[in-house]
């Protein structure tokens, strides 16, 4: 028996397969978004490496499995309904609530912290950012469920607060030059 390849050549001229065999060009809106949430579960892999163990381990393999869920609700056409719903959106809501409630008033724009965790946190941040603009893109011509960017946008502030409880302590604060 021949053995497979990684390879298909299928994509030499610039296509790819959506979930359910349709093509479509691989520079498209609909793959720039779910390649994007894609990165970001890679980039997740090194935020959990940094904290495993830690309280927000549970939480941060389950945003894994649900950005799994949102890039494969944006490779399929056919599928109008999101793979993760309300109670997702609550649970980002309850873990930002609960670091709210462990962190000083911010009094300005925090830097990026040295501190490994922090740091990927911070990455992670970014990354939604450009996942939640490119569904938001990716909406303005094609039917997307609204959870997806709802989730997305919670799941950065998750991120956002989750580097400061990371930093323990140690934010910069940026200084203006206007002031």
């Amino acid at each position: 028996m021949k053995k497979a390849h990684i390879y298909t050549t299928k994509g030499d001229c610039g296509e790819t397969s959506l979930l359910h065999g349709e093509r479509v060009p691989k520079d498209s809106i609909r793959v720039e978004a779910y390649g994007t949430v894609d990165e970001l579960s890679a980039v997740l892999g090194f935020l959990q490496a940094e904290t495993e163990g830690n309280d927000c381990s549970a939480m941060l393999a389950e945003v894994q499995n649900n950005l799994f869920a949102i890039a494969a609700t944006l490779s399929d056409t056919a599928c109008p309904e999101a793979a993760i719903g309300t109670e997702a959106v609550k649970a980002l809501e309850r873990a930002i609530d609960s670091l709210e409630e462990t962190l000083p008033p911010l009094k300005g724009f925090a830097l990026p912290s040295p501190v490994g965790a922090s740091l990927w946190a911070n990455l992670c941040r970014t990354v939604c950012r450009r996942a939640e603009r490119r569904i938001v893109t990716l909406a303005h011509s094609e039917n997307i469920p609204p959870k997806l960017t709802e989730y997305m946008n919670r799941l950065s502030d998750y991120f956002f607060l989750l580097s400061r409880q990371l930093a323990s302590g140690n934010e910069k604060i940026w200084k203006s030059p206007c002031k």
